[in-house]
């Protein structure tokens, strides 16, 4: 933990004991250790950087699975900074570092205050940096001239007479840059502080807390008045910091804090109120100011003051700081229709709902659980797009060609135009099993190339990115038509009556029954394939494709079933087959809805092409349910950190001496110089110099030349007459 030469990396050697209780200090107390535990926290901050800590368990199970979330959460990863191990490792760290620093203090001190003047001759002569010359002053007055030269250059000088120089003799030893040695104890006692501080503030106390008073952590849902007192804190509890969100024109007067997959409530000695919640956007729609009115409520005086929380600007009263952390949905009401995604389609049903809470759908034998996780009034999106010609690539099969419809639901193009497109809800649909799909629906239809779409996002991982269903809007804006045309290709009868339609306008009047049966068969096989009626194997029963239907399937059938050098010709076939059959599925949807049929206009044709893609998409789509967010009223909330940390004032004291060390170390260089003279005839003397720093630089070597100069008159005038000298040598 230090390169100081006279710092031990050993342990405490105890004297008395058992010898596995020595052990264990000596082991305790060694810098190897500390510096093992060192690497450990940087290992567990690394975890605990890079995997998102406090969420809720559902979203490592949408990460990771049940198997993986379970393992890591048996072992603390995502509280990494409030597991018992971690805290175990940082106890072990502070008392192997103090007891590093309680061990080599007093060898500082000791080192420090000595002058090291009872050097032999011999040592002084193994220095790098040495000097010897004769003079022809007297030993007296040389050492009077070393000891002024010494002193006016800011060395601290001790005198000593060597009695064992039959010769007669005079130590003149000096120090400078002691406090060198003072940075190794600053930098270490601030480590210690640091980490007091950290485990003061931090669940050590809270669960110290619980233990001693028989608290619980509460692991279950349930609302705050329900909650009973073994999950509540004392509002007294000297250090806590925990998070409480507040919606518009509520109050909170209770923080919750996360223990472990539990959580306990921390009353406050004050009542907050939110008045108002002002948030404003950039034009990227990224927020660029929020800030909270709110009213404050004495509990104990009924005192109350307004006051403005902000980012970086946070209320502190009564021991606590209340910092705005962020803003979220506070439960907005909304009203959703349910349109099945599968199946016939007049199964529609309305809900309501607000976020934040969930309830069970069920879909035959299937039962899932929604829950809406938020609501989002702005969204602004890049809405330029490349220029599309239309043109099908060259060598793009219709595998290629489906891909391009899938993705984020706007392409990125050199140039902007932010476009607020409207609210959207998000809701997850978690099966049996606990998997969940997120979905990012939006309310109203975006104008993309020149087609209105309602954007279906869907995404299975947590993080990942969304994959969009891209709904036409009808002629009246709704989603209407396109659900009509799905369930019309759901249904067996209308997709018959559309095969019939097509091989009666496709075939003339008097036609070959045995055409008219061949088109028939290939436009049914043609529309089965892409509702996802595949046909199966006679020998396996398994399905001839892996895709579950739309476009994707219908080229790997014909890859399958027609040679390659044919492949092209029959695409060409199917997807005429394919259009006019769907043409005609789709008048046989609005017939079904009592609409009027459609005839060959611009418009009907860049709906019917998005119905198309659209239908094929859709066979992917992972749910039953297709959420369509129909009216809403926002209630925003502000979400504040209440914190109680009487340890930021020793982590505060620990940084100030943290940077006084480090800078005491890095910058103040330690060196020592001594002299050692000795009579030489009757009125002259012989001086030898030795130098020593505990880093060596360029400067130290020209400070060495300089005080050799100066001292023992090497390239000047000493008193007497200079006689020889040496840098790196001994001369006689």
């Amino acid at each position: 933990m230090s390169s100081l030469s006279n710092v031990s990396t050993s342990g405490l050697q105890l004297r008395r004991g058992s010898r596995t209780w020595r052990s264990f200090v000596e082991l305790l107390s060694s810098m190897r250790f500390a510096i093992s535990l060192l690497v450990v926290v940087a290992i567990a901050s690394i975890i605990g950087t890079v995997l998102q800590q406090g969420e809720p368990f559902n979203n490592y199970i949408d990460q990771f699975g049940p198997f993986w979330a379970q393992v890591f959460h048996r072992i603390d990863l995502f509280n990494v900074y409030s597991s018992w191990w971690f805290l175990l490792i940082m106890g072990f760290l502070t008392a192997s570092t103090t007891l590093c620093l309680t061990r080599n203090t007093p060898k500082i001190i000791a080192d420090l205050r000595s002058y090291k003047a009872n050097i032999r001759e011999q040592g002084l002569r193994s220095f790098h940096d040495k000097a010897e010359v004769e003079l022809s002053a007297p030993r007296a007055n040389m050492v009077a001239h070393l000891v002024a030269q010494l002193k006016g250059q800011g060395y601290g000088v001790k005198v000593q007479p060597v009695d064992s120089d039959p010769q007669g003799a005079t130590m003149v030893a000096a120090k400078t840059g002691g406090l060198n040695r003072i940075g190794y104890i600053l930098a270490h006692s601030a480590f210690v502080l640091i980490c007091l501080g950290g485990l003061l503030d931090g669940d050590m106390m809270i669960k110290l807390q619980m233990l001693l008073t028989g608290k619980q952590a509460l692991k279950s849902n349930m609302e705050i008045s329900q909650v009973p007192a073994q999950n509540i804190l004392s509002v007294n509890n000297p250090t806590y910091r925990g998070n409480l969100s507040i919606p518009e024109g509520a109050s909170s007067n209770t923080a919750v804090l996360t223990i472990g997959d539990g959580s306990v409530l921390q009353p406050l000695p004050f009542i907050i109120t939110l008045k108002k919640f002002v948030v404003d956007f950039y034009s990227t729609g990224m927020p660029r100011l929020f800030a909270s009115n709110v009213e404050i409520t004495d509990r104990k005086t009924g005192k109350t003051f307004p006051a403005t929380i902000k980012v970086n600007e946070p209320l502190e009263y009564d021991g606590v700081t209340v910092f705005q952390s962020g803003f979220d949905d506070g439960g907005s009401h909304l009203m959703l229709k349910a349109w099945p995604m599968q199946g016939p389609g007049d199964k529609t049903f309305d809900l309501k709902g607000d976020v934040g809470s969930s309830r069970q759908l069920t879909n035959g034998n299937e039962a899932l659980r929604l829950e809406l996780t938020g609501f989002r009034l702005m969204n602004v999106e890049n809405l330029d797009r490349a220029e599309d010609s239309g043109k099908k690539p060259a060598g793009q099969d219709l595998a290629q060609l489906f891909e391009q419809h899938l993705g984020a639901a706007v392409q990125r193009h050199q140039t902007h135009q932010m476009t607020n497109v409207g609210p959207a809800v998000i809701y997850k649909l978690r099966d049996a099993a606990g998997q969940a799909h997120e979905f990012f629906n939006y309310m109203l239809p975006v104008d993309l190339d020149g087609t209105k779409v309602f954007l279906a996002g869907e995404r299975s991982e947590l993080g990942g990115n969304y994959h969009y269903l891209r709904i036409p809007a009808d002629s009246k804006d709704t989603v209407d038509g396109w659900m009509n045309f799905r369930a019309a290709l759901d249904n067996p009868t209308a997709r018959q009556q559309a095969v019939d339609a097509y091989v009666k306008e496709s075939l003339p009047p008097g036609a070959a029954p045995a055409l008219v049966q061949q088109l028939r068969a290939t436009a049914g096989r043609t529309l089965d394939i892409f509702a996802g009626n595949i046909p199966r194997d006679a020998k396996t029963g398994q399905p001839l494709v892996k895709a579950p239907g739309g476009l994707p399937a219908l080229a790997e059938f014909l890859e399958l079933n027609v040679p390659k050098a044919e492949l092209t010709k029959a695409s060409d076939v199917f997807i005429r087959v394919l259009n006019g059959t769907l043409w005609q599925l789709w008048q046989v949807s609005r017939a079904q809805a009592g609409q009027a049929p459609v005839v060959d206009t611009p418009d009907n044709n860049r709906f019917f092409n998005a119905a198309v893609l659209a239908l094929s998409d859709s066979t992917f789509y992972p749910a039953p349910l297709y959420l369509q967010l129909t009216d809403f009223k926002q209630v925003q909330a502000s979400i504040f950190q209440v914190a109680r940390a009487p340890g930021k004032y020793i982590v505060y004291f620990g940084a100030i001496l943290l940077i006084l060390g480090v800078f005491s170390m890095l910058y103040i260089r330690e060196r020592r110089v001594w002299f050692l003279v000795r009579d030489n005839g009757p009125s002259g003397s012989k001086t030898l110099m030795a130098m020593s720093t505990n880093r060596r630089t360029l400067e130290f070597e020209k400070e060495f030349e300089t005080l050799r100069a100066a001292s023992l008159g090497v390239g000047s005038q000493a008193p007497g007459s200079a006689a020889s000298a040496a840098h790196g040598s001994d001369h006689p």
